[in-house]
Parts: C-alpha cells; sequence; structure tokens
C-alpha cells in the first residue's frame, strides 16, 4: 500500500453502556483506519458513517430513513450517536454530500450533541437544511461552509477534496479524503448520465486523475447494483414526458414526484411552459425545496409559470400543470389529498391524468397500488414507470460500477449505501473486476473493519447501531416494548376493566365497567361480559377474604393474567388487558 493506512483512523461506532478506547480495540503498532458506519449499510437510508485517526472524527453525512410497516407510529428513524456523544471532543467536522432526506434528514437531532462542529456542503444542501432547521427553533445556530467541485479543505488531519458526481439532485459531491493513513474515494450516491437535466456530468477526469495519484480504499454505492446494463438516462424519461404532455394536451396533469427530485421538477416546469402550461406546485417539502432552489438557480422558469393552487379556477384544464408530493400514497400528502377531495383548491376529476414519476420504495408496494386504484376510480388516468420510461433512478448499474472501479482502481472496496443483497452483488461485482478475495469486505451497521499493511479485516466486536425513533417531538422515548403494545393494540385491541372497591372491606361495590376498543363490540357480547364480570368479581375476592393488607398491585397482575388467557379461550385473540382499581 502506497500509504499506510493509519490505526486509529476509520470508526463510527454507537456504545451503550461500556465504551472501549481505540487502544483497547486494536493492540497492532502497525497503522490502520477504522471505518464503523452507524446507518445505510444494510438498509436504504440513514446513510451515516464516521473515520476516525487517533483523537479527530469526521463524519460523512447525517441521514434520517423511513419506518417500516413494523414501527407504527413512528415518523422517522436516525442513527444512534451515544459514542459520538462521549467524544464530542474529537468530531471536527461533518461533510454532506448532498441534500437528500437520507443524508441530512438527522441534521437537526443530532449535531447539538456531538458539539455542532461545522458542517461542509454545497450551498443548495445548506439551503435545504437551513429550511428545514427553521422548524427547530430552539436548536444552536449550524456553522455552514460552503463547497463546490475541485474544493479542499482540511478537516483535522484529512484532507478533503469534493467532486462532481451526478444524481438526482444537483450539487452532488463524491469526496476524496487524505489521511495519514491512505487515501479514501467516497463515490457518494452517483449515477453516470452522459445528458443530465438540470445538471452537468460527473467529473471523469478528476476521478480518473484520483485513481492515478492511488486509491487505498473505495466505498461505493450499491443501490443499484442488482441491476444489470446502464441507469437510464434523465434525456430519455424527459422525451418520453415530452411525448406525454402532447398525447394529453387537452387534459390537466397532475405530475407526482419526491419532493427533492430537483432534476425532475424542472423537466415537468420546462415541458409545461413549452406547453402553454402554468405550474401549481402543492405539497408543504415540495414548495420549501422549489423555492430553495429558484432562489440559489438551480431551478429555472419563465416569470409567472408559477401560480398559486387558488388560481387554478381562472385556467382551463389544458393550461394546467399540478406537480404534488405523494408518489408513494402518502397519507398526508398532496396527491392524497386531491383523490380524498380533502385539498382546499383542488379536486381530481374526470379527465385528469395523473403521472407518477418515481419508483415504489420497496414496502410501498400495496400503498401505490390502493392509490393507483383510487385514482383510477375518480374516473382519472394513471401513468407510472412500469408503463411508461417516465422515472430514472439516481444510482449507478452495474456497468457503471465497474466503470467506476476500472477509473479509481482501490486496492481495497467495501460496497456501501445499500440493502445486504446490494452489498453482496456489489461486492461479487468488484470480485470478478479484480479485488482480491480479502481485499473486498462487506460490513453492516455497527461493524467495525480495519485496514493495515496487513489487508483488510472485520473485527468480532461490534458496537450497537440500533434505530432511534422519532414519534412526534419525542426522540428515542419509543422502544421494543412501545413498538409491541402498539402491535397488540394494533392486531388484537384494548379491554380495559375498572372495579370500584370498598377502601374498608375491599368489596366491589358496583359492577365492574368495560371499555372494549378495537377488541368486541360490546353490545353484541354480552353473555362474554357478564362471564367476564365474574371473574373480576371472583379474583378480587380471593384476594379481600382475609383480614390484612390487600397488595392491590397483585391482584391487577392476577386480573391482567387470567383475563388475558379467558378472552383468549374464548376468541382466540389476546388483547392487551388494562385492570384499574378504584378504592373509595
Amino acid at each position: 500500500m502506497a500509504n499506510a493506512i493509519a490505526p486509529e483512523a476509520i470508526g463510527f461506532h454507537i456504545f451503550v453502556g461500556s465504551i472501549p478506547t481505540l487502544g483497547t480495540m486494536n493492540k497492532t503498532k502497525q497503522p490502520f483506519i477504522r471505518i464503523i458506519p452507524l446507518g445505510g449499510l444494510g438498509e436504504v437510508g440513514r446513510n451515516m458513517t464516521l473515520l476516525e485517526y487517533k483523537n479527530d472524527i469526521i463524519v460523512i453525512d447525517v441521514g434520517a430513513g423511513f419506518p417500516t410497516e413494523d414501527m407504527p407510529g413512528i415518523d422517522t428513524i436516525i442513527p444512534n450517536i451515544s459514542y459520538l456523544k462521549q467524544n464530542r471532543k474529537k468530531v471536527k467536522g461533518v461533510v454532506i454530500t448532498h441534500g437528500h432526506y437520507d443524508h441530512i434528514g438527522a441534521v437537526p437531532y443530532i449535531m447539538d450533541q456531538i458539539g455542532n462542529p461545522p458542517i461542509y456542503t454545497s450551498k443548495l444542501t445548506k439551503g435545504m437544511i437551513l429550511r428545514r432547521q427553521e422548524e427547530f427553533p430552539n436548536k444552536p445556530k449550524l456553522k455552514i461552509r460552503t463547497v463546490q467541485n475541485g474544493d479542499q479543505v482540511k478537516i483535522g488531519p484529512f484532507k478533503v477534496e469534493f467532486f462532481r458526481q451526478n444524481h438526482s439532485i444537483p450539487k452532488t459531491h463524491g469526496l476524496f479524503i487524505k489521511s495519514p493513513a491512505g487515501n479514501i474515494l467516497h463515490t457518494a450516491d452517483f449515477k453516470f448520465d452522459k445528458n443530465p437535466v438540470n445538471d452537468k456530468p460527473t467529473d471523469f477526469k478528476k476521478i480518473k486523475n484520483f485513481g492515478k495519484e492511488g486509491v487505498d480504499l473505495l466505498f461505493s454505492d450499491s443501490t443499484g447494483a442488482e441491476g444489470e446494463g446502464h441507469s437510464l438516462s434523465e434525456k430519455v424519461i424527459e422525451e418520453n414526458l415530452a411525448d406525454l404532455f402532447k398525447k394529453l394536451r387537452n387534459q390537466r396533469i397532475i405530475a407526482s414526484t419526491f419532493s427533492s427530485l430537483l432534476n425532475r421538477i424542472q423537466q415537468l416546469i420546462t415541458l409545461s411552459e413549452k406547453n402553454n402550461r402554468k405550474v401549481i406546485i402543492s405539497g408543504y417539502s415540495m414548495k420549501t425545496n422549489v423555492e430553495i432552489a429558484k432562489e440559489l438557480g438551480y431551478l429555472t422558469m419563465k416569470k409567472g409559470t408559477l401560480i398559486n393552487a387558488k388560481e387554478a379556477k381562472n385556467y382551463e384544464d389544458k393550461d394546467l400543470t399540478v406537480i404534488c408530493t405523494g408518489a408513494q400514497g402518502e397519507e398526508r400528502a398532496a396527491l392524497m389529498k386531491l383523490v380524498n377531495d380533502e385539498h382546499r383548491f383542488l379536486k381530481l376529476k374526470k379527465n385528469d391524468t395523473v403521472i407518477l414519476s418515481s419508483s415504489v420504495v420497496p414496502g410501498n408496494e400495496k400503498t401505490v397500488q390502493s392509490l393507483k386504484d383510487d385514482i383510477l376510480r375518480t374516473g382519472a388516468d394513471v401513468y407510472d414507470y412500469n408503463m411508461l420510461s417516465i422515472h430514472a433512478s439516481g444510482h449507478a448499474r452495474r456497468e457503471e460500477l465497474k466503470k467506476m472501479l476500472d477509473m479509481v482502481k482501490p486496492k481495497y472496496f467495501i460496497p456501501v449505501h445499500g440493502q445486504y443483497s446490494m452489498l453482496v452483488r456489489h461486492l461479487e461485482l468488484a470480485r470478478k473486476w479484480g479485488i482480491k478475495k480479502d481485499n473486498g469486505k462487506i460490513i453492516e451497521n455497527g461493524q467495525i473493519a480495519v485496514l493495515n499493511e496487513k489487508g483488510l479485516k472485520v473485527e468480532k466486536k461490534t458496537v450497537p447501531s440500533s434505530h432511534i425513533m422519532i414519534d412526534g417531538s419525542g426522540v428515542g422515548d419509543v422502544g421494543k416494548i412501545v413498538l409491541r403494545d402498539r402491535h397488540t393494540l394494533g392486531k388484537n385491541g384494548m379491554f380495559v376493566v375498572i372495579a370500584t372497591v370498598d377502601k374498608k372491606t375491599g368489596k366491589i361495590k358496583t359492577s365492574p365497567d368495560i371499555i372494549s376498543r378495537g377488541f368486541v363490540y360490546l353490545r353484541e357480547s354480552k353473555d362474554l361480559l357478564h362471564q367476564t364480570r365474574k371473574k373480576i368479581r371472583s379474583i378480587v375476592r380471593g384476594h379481600t377474604k382475609g383480614n390484612g393488607p390487600v397488595n392491590w398491585k397483585n391482584v391487577k397482575k392476577e386480573l391482567r393474567n387470567k383475563l388475558s388467557d379467558y378472552l383468549y379461550q374464548q376468541t382466540k385473540r389476546r388483547p392487551m388487558v388494562l385492570p384499574v382499581i378504584i378504592e373509595v
């Protein structure tokens, strides 16, 4: 290896309880790099990685993730940063590659807890971060320093050079990081598009120069690693959308996509202008992103193109394009409000055409199918990417991933950003390209990869990397027990029994009250309720027939257990039983 990879060089750890020091984690005297991801490996989203060299840490991306179906009520998930909180003095800076939510979404929850270090990112990403930060007025002011293609910054012992990558949002930067331990190249999310829309192609010359200079370790985006060939060019998407606009020249077009997919929004605005249409932007997050991008010059449009939704009544349908959020069927997104007739100024109607210009996020298949069905029930028509190529991924497929390897020529390789199967396929590709078996490793969140002169290995020790869940204003106060209770409530409902007892005698004074929610309808379950009340009286009587004091905690425990078993015997359902005893 040209430059030996330094000992304490990389690690993004999260620890609960006792946190081992670097010295206890690797006793070799050889310089080494330590890599520990907190998010983004073995999952899509929540991207966050730490590089550590001696007493200096830099963080790459501070992303949030979307809750899965087994997380009812959760708004978002973020990385666990307990290690960084205990080592906040070591954190010298944060580098953010681009403005997608899975790379910036955790900023409001994390930055102040790790010492509020400076953030290095593009002007567009800065604008998006600061606008969202306005929703958290009690947080300290962020220190954001803007960079562009070719800029180099010194962060502790790390020298970071930013290079232009093409993705589905402008101003995405890959990272070439020089450390005392060796050179690391982080591709960020990327694709190779010769004809991108609203952006410049990847800076291939710069990447090739990095390869010539020597790349010891490559982190490469794996999201598209299971896709053969080359990702679809935005030029093809633009041509297909143009044909669709011509076909629908006499209809109102409602196009829904991700709020941060600014390149697609630009395409839709440009095509609307060519077809003499006014444009309505609907959806809070999309309005915010469009406003920021417009102010910074990353979205261009003619004066008067954008109008407010309340002005729609002044125009014929053929003169309007609505661009909105909700292509994933999100409950409160703008498109769903149109479908459910809940929008203040717009209503989906017969002869409208809805264009879903985004791929389906894994796990949302049923929701999106229901959305399409509901659109069609209104009499409107719908197009999605399965029917016509109107969406292109922002992630490189296998042909592009090979090209990245050809240009970089790394000695060591770690696939990043993706589900486990994506990481596996990417590593297989890299080995076929020429990465030696022991020089390429798959690591997941919480695992520790160590790179030194002897090679690349994954340590047996792991660090905690659990999801931290955000529910409303609560951060991390919803754990496994709360989620378990929510699943129980959602699946079997709740059964509350209220017994009023005489404080002196311990006898039940009146018939126990019963409240059922999501379990049985009380009016249709009289016999079940009658037998349940008899059991409540029997259980309470068994604890109060003596002369000694009554342990009401034990009474409630027995009520909960025995009633739960009885209800299951009668219904084959096990609701959450909540006994309440009131002494009077």
